[in-house]
């Protein structure tokens, strides 16, 4: 009997343990390297002043109001310069609830991709219901406050 048929054809196994670490560490690269030419390029250009090179918001150029991550670039430049108060002046939900739980879904698949395991985070009805009710009582709260 051949390796091949006691064991079946390669494909149908899926990915290997080498072939995700592999995927993953050059997502990582590629996200890590990203990351970095625009931690540079906002380092130097500050989105506080009017006039500088920066993607505006569609929503709020489209509807003059403010989205629940409206404030994010602001955010990650005071927070880049030391600056958490005017940070969370920014973005308060978008600095309290998002930033971390980007930073736990990120840690997890970096973790179980470097393991050789493929990571797929799924979130529930109530878990979107409760992001998406977030987000609006969010964005209500902070148009009318101003």
């Amino acid at each position: 009997m051949s390796t091949e048929e006691s064991w079946g054809p390669a494909e149908s196994a899926g990915p290997t343990r080498a072939s995700v670490r592999t995927r993953t560490v050059r997502k990582a690269a590629i996200g890590l390297g990203t990351g970095a030419a625009a931690a540079v390029y906002l380092w130097h250009t500050d989105p506080h002043q009017p006039g500088q090179l920066l993607i505006p918001c569609p929503f709020k150029w489209a509807t003059g109001l403010l989205c629940p991550v409206c404030g994010g670039t602001r955010m990650a430049y005071d927070l880049m310069h030391g600056d958490v108060v005017t940070a969370f002046h920014d973005n308060a939900v978008l600095l309290t609830l998002a930033g971390p739980a980007v930073a736990y879904a990120v840690g997890r698949w970096l973790a179980a991709g470097l393991g050789g395991r493929v990571y797929r985070p799924r979130l529930s009805a109530r878990g979107n219901a409760v992001a998406l009710g977030i987000a609006a009582v969010w964005m209500v709260a902070r148009n009318l406050v101003g």
